[in-house]
């Protein structure tokens, strides 16, 4: 007992004691700060986490973005056994003793473990593969924490059965949140003092930081225990005290990791690009996390013989002239001809026409008993999941070997490292240089949104794969044929949030839940009935997965929770009693900048009256029913006047498909029996013509009751200041 006491007491005294940063962990997610690419309202990980669905993850980012935190928040909000070890310091035992005790548990107890390993690719490949097996049987769950990219250091089984996130730096508005939090948190933070930060002291705290919650919060935490209180007791922070607290932004860069390869192909792909001012930055970024300059000098020899060639010959040779200066004077004067060879190779022509060397190279590879020489192999290092690379613009395929592009950071965008002088051969590239910076410039916001960065990926859902198979095959090839063209061509992320109107049939569903298996769909039904026949389709799918069914109105949303996408398709009875004006104000307080509108609208243009007669098969008696027919279908809303007035920039595509229904029993109940649409729009119809009507739409043959439908594709963005 007095053991507990006294481990009690040390508890407390270590939580007093503790570092800020430490102290200051969020404990829920609506104090986590950041990340909203995957933990916003409706997407996937936050859902998950809130159902007590979490699966097999790995974390990937830089220090202090969250990933500690993020998996102590699943541990509360989890009904699972939650363990916990570092990679650093646990081995083989260790995680045989806590594999032991998930395997019991779950036994005994049908209770599930979370295993949270932080630096999980300190684990060698020996350490991965004992727990591979536990992993992949379900005795415990996973959650991985790891600085490195997981595709290059966690063993390959253990991430294709995992879901990966890539955790952001966090934006300077999540710092400055973070940095008020902790000085009014009076049990944790600083609230019980009386602390006064200027605005500069502040930004300076933030900026330095760079993304780094624990950088911040350490250096508030110099700041304020270093400072002695005024004659008021008050701390009074400058910005000379967060200078002294935090003065230098840390360069992470990893000379063996993805820093090192990341840093080396934006390097090379601004000199290829024609960008100096890049190049430089990239360069005195190697340069002050220390990057080796021969290696530097290597790579630039390589893109002297591939990205200029024979259109400047000179460029090898300014290359190795430099090379061969700095070996001669070393540092720090060696950067002089380190800076020279990389303004050179940005500045010259350019021309890949060695590469039909490799033109050769396949036929030496077509040859009979020919291997392919290893140093000639491309080891790509990057798995595809992540995308890195995408919406890259090789310049050798446009007219002059360059194309605008942008090869600075966005925060960067505009800087300026290089000033070519009026002589020389930088004098003949001055003007061209300065066309190609206000090139660069104009084109940065569209290259930009045009590469999206992936932050998640994860194993393949068979689930969802067979219920999507499931509901294909349930629906006809009209329908099938309407789908692809309502869903066409939609740039899908896999983190989009969709909102579904008029879902009558889950078919209109399919494209949204197989493209955005981190994201979140969600369907507004028109009533209880409806929800209940499209919760009954839903089985086949784990709750993770399924679709968040709404009833009515969106009023249950949370007021954060906004969606990229809202899409569907509304038939003749959603046009007729949908209150537009109510609808459009819900869907706008959801809605984003950039959320994306694909909604199809199809109607008949005429009833089974007006078709019959078209079709010279209606009794004389059926007349006055055509007139109120064409009258019901005049009050069809049409609302894509409604929308625009919304603030809906719309382009639409209309056409006609003529239908032909089956005549018989099933055609005249679809339109004549008791509380149909059409029978509540007509009012009251006499008997004789009901029963005429009835009689005619039996008696149809195989040919059938020929209807024309008017299709509408409406297309839009939202248009928001």
């Amino acid at each position: 007992m007095a053991q507990d006491l006294f481990a009690f007491h040390g508890e407390q005294q270590r939580r007093r004691l503790a570092p800020l940063a430490d102290r200051m962990r969020p404990r829920t997610l609506e104090e986590f700060e950041g990340q909203s690419g995957i933990l916003a309202d409706g997407r996937l990980l936050r859902r998950a986490i809130k159902a007590d669905r979490v699966g097999n993850l790995i974390l990937h980012g830089p220090p202090g973005v969250g990933k500690t935190t993020l998996a102590r928040i699943i541990a509360n909000h989890t009904r699972a056994h939650f363990s916990s070890l570092n990679a650093v310091l646990a081995g083989v035992k260790d995680l045989r003793i806590e594999v032991d005790a998930a395997r019991l548990r779950l036994e005994r107890h049908g209770l599930r473990t979370i295993l949270f390993i932080d630096e999980v690719h300190r684990f060698n490949s020996a350490q991965q593969d004992a727990l591979l097996p536990w992993v992949e049987n379900g005795t415990v769950t996973l959650i991985g924490a790891t600085t490195e990219n997981p595709y290059f250091e966690v063993n390959k089984a253990l991430v294709s059965r995992s879901r990966l996130f890539r955790l952001l730096p966090l934006e300077p508005e999540d710092l400055q949140r973070l940095l008020q939090r902790a000085l009014a948190d009076g049990e944790r933070g600083y609230g019980d003092r009386s602390i006064v930060i200027s605005s500069d002291a502040a930004d300076h705290l933030v900026d330095v930081a760079g993304g780094d919650a624990r950088s911040l919060l350490n250096a508030l935490e110099l700041a304020v225990e270093s400072s002695e209180p005024d004659g008021e007791g008050v701390i009074q922070i400058n910005l000379a005290i967060a200078e002294e607290s935090i003065q230098q932004r840390a360069v992470l860069y990893d000379k063996h990791g993805d820093a090192h390869y990341d840093t080396i192909s934006a390097f090379i792909k601004s000199l290829r690009g024609s960008d100096a001012d890049a190049a430089m930055f990239w360069l005195a970024r190697m340069v002050e996390a220390g990057e080796n300059p021969r290696f530097i000098f290597r790579r630039m020899l390589i893109a002297a013989g591939e990205d200029i060639g024979l259109a400047d010959p000179q460029a090898i040779v300014v290359v190795e002239a430099c090379a061969a200066a700095f070996e001669r004077v070393g540092l720090p004067e060696g950067l002089y001809p380190l800076a020279q060879a990389a303004l050179y190779l940005a500045g010259t022509e350019k021309s890949n026409s060695v590469l039909g060397f490799f033109d050769a190279l396949k036929t030496v590879r077509a040859a009979r008993q020919q291997d392919v020489p290893g140093h000639l192999r491309d080891a790509n290092r990057d798995g595809a999941a992540f995308g890195d690379g995408a919406g890259y613009r090789y310049p050798h395929a446009y007219a002059e070997h360059w194309v605008e592009q942008q090869y600075l950071p966005s925060a960067l965008q505009g800087e300026v490292f290089w000033q070519p002088g009026q002589l020389g051969w930088e004098g003949e590239r001055r003007e061209r240089m300065a066309e190609r910076r206000a090139a660069q410039l104009a084109a940065a916001a569209e290259l930009a949104a045009d590469q999206p960065l992936l932050l998640s990926s994860g194993p393949d859902r068979p689930g969802v794969d067979r219920w999507v198979q499931r509901q294909l095959g349930q629906e006809g090839e009209r329908l099938q044929r309407l789908r692809e063209r309502l869903w066409r061509d939609i740039p899908w992320t896999r983190r989009d949030r969709v909102l579904l109107l008029g879902m009558r049939s889950l078919i209109w569903a399919i494209d949204p839940l197989r493209a955005t298996p981190e994201g979140g769909v969600t369907v507004l039904c028109d009533n209880e009935a409806d929800r209940n026949r499209l919760e009954a389709q839903l089985d086949l799918l784990e709750p993770e997965h399924r679709p968040q069914l709404l009833t009515d109105n969106l009023d249950t949303l949370s007021s954060t929770q906004a969606f990229d996408w809202i899409g569907g398709r509304l038939a003749a009875a959603d046009l007729q009693k949908q209150n537009w004006t109510a609808l459009l104000d819900a869907i706008n307080r959801h809605s984003l900048p950039t959320t994306g509108l694909r909604l199809l609208l199809s109607r008949a243009e005429l009833g089974p009256a007006g078709a019959l007669q078209q079709n010279g098969g209606a009794e004389e008696l059926l007349g006055p029913v055509v007139a109120q027919e064409q009258h019901w279908l005049e009050l069809q809303q049409r609302p894509e006047e409604l929308l625009a007035n919304a603030g809906w920039q719309l382009s639409c595509d209309d056409w006609l498909e003529p239908l032909t229904l089956p005549g018989g029993k099933e055609l005249a109940d679809r339109w004549l029996a008791e509380g149909s649409p059409y029978r509540q729009a007509m009012g009251e119809i006499k008997t004789e013509v009901l029963a005429e009507l009835r009689r005619t739409l039996n008696g149809l043959g195989d040919g059938g009751l020929r209807l024309p439908m008017r299709h509408q594709l409406i297309k839009g963005n939202q248009i928001k200041p």
